[in-house]
């Protein structure tokens, strides 16, 4: 069967998007189709997983062209996830996925969840008075990468963002921490240092920017990414805590796109993903799914000028080469 596609219930464009690139994951449809089946009617109907997995099903047996995801988007209402709202993709690809590791039951299955999508980092933080320094390992499931530099200039390419991001800050002024050693306010240099990438490597561009306002506004300038990415090529030594096994493992290949259109207040979402089995595009939106070329894809790298036009939000890359 093709790809299919999903019904919109109630503005559920953000939900179908960060759901088909979800099940268009070979790696994690396999850790989804091992969960324990709850023993209840009522406990079926609260189970995230299960309705993901209920879902997947309808989708597989291929005999319509799209399925409703109304049964999960329900469940979901009852964690906090509304219904009939404008949903930002990157805070609901959170959201599900905490839901899917907290309801799984089996350890060995959250654990899988875990190493597939999350990133190691580790922070650290400098007094640049006495050098004196502290290092702690934190995990992400996403990079939120700045499309701006810290003086608002634009960054010119996907790789740009991300030297960006693993860039160290000083923090000096206003920004001053409190040293233990020194016994008093110091500048210190804070700097990120990439330890380990997963087999699914997700992409935030914070395209969503506020200003000293309240106001949102939406940052849509150009911004290539490539189709193949070398992590290890793009980031300094300085950049990196992670020996030459596990840079070896940083080649990456494009694998979805969630890209939004419209304004902050008014948009619609839907996503590009590259069929892992047959290598193909398709582009998703709600209840259409057609295939579509590379240069299609591209489209989505935005235009200052295009308001209305699609720009990549979430960029999915998968390795190549699994360990």
């Amino acid at each position: 069967a093709g790809a299919i596609g999903l019904y919109n219930v109630g503005l559920s464009c953000c939900l179908n998007s960060v759901l088909q690139v979800f099940f268009m994951n070979i790696h994690f449809t396999a850790i989804l189709r091992r969960i324990t089946v709850p023993p209840h009617a009522a406990q079926k109907r609260m189970s995230v997983p299960y309705q993901m997995l209920l879902l997947l099903e309808m989708m597989q047996c291929g005999k319509q062209k799209a399925v409703s995801p109304s049964d999960l988007a329900c469940c979901l209402s009852a964690y906090k996830v509304k219904l009939f709202v404008q949903h930002d993709a990157a805070q609901l690809f959170l959201t599900l996925w905490n839901l899917l590791k907290k309801q799984m039951k089996k350890p060995e299955l959250v654990e899988e969840l875990h190493d597939l999508y999350t990133i190691c980092v580790q922070q650290h933080v400098a007094c640049q008075k006495c050098f004196s320094e502290t290092k702690r390992n934190s995990s992400m499931l996403t990079l939120p990468l700045s499309v701006l530099d810290s003086n608002s200039r634009i960054l010119k390419t996907l790789e740009d963002c991300l030297q960006y991001f693993f860039d160290p800050e000083e923090l000096t002024d206003h920004n001053m921490c409190f040293c233990d050693q020194c016994g008093k306010k110091t500048p210190f240099l804070q700097s990120m240092k990439l330890v380990h990438l997963p087999q699914t490597l997700t992409i935030h561009l914070k395209r969503f920017c506020f200003e000293q306002s309240a106001y949102i506004h939406k940052l849509s300038h150009y911004l290539p990414f490539p189709q193949e990415l070398d992590v290890s090529a793009v980031l300094t030594e300085d950049q990196c805590q992670a020996d030459d096994n596990e840079k070896a493992a940083w080649k990456y290949e494009l694998f979805g796109v969630v890209a939004h259109s419209g304004s902050t207040s008014y948009g619609h979402y839907c996503a590009y993903i590259r069929s892992l089995t047959e290598c193909k595009w398709y582009c998703f939106n709600d209840s259409e799914v057609c295939q579509v070329s590379w240069d299609d894809v591209k489209c989505t790298y935005g235009h200052s000028n295009l308001h209305w036009g699609q720009t990549a939000y979430l960029l999915f890359y998968m390795k190549k080469h699994p360990q």
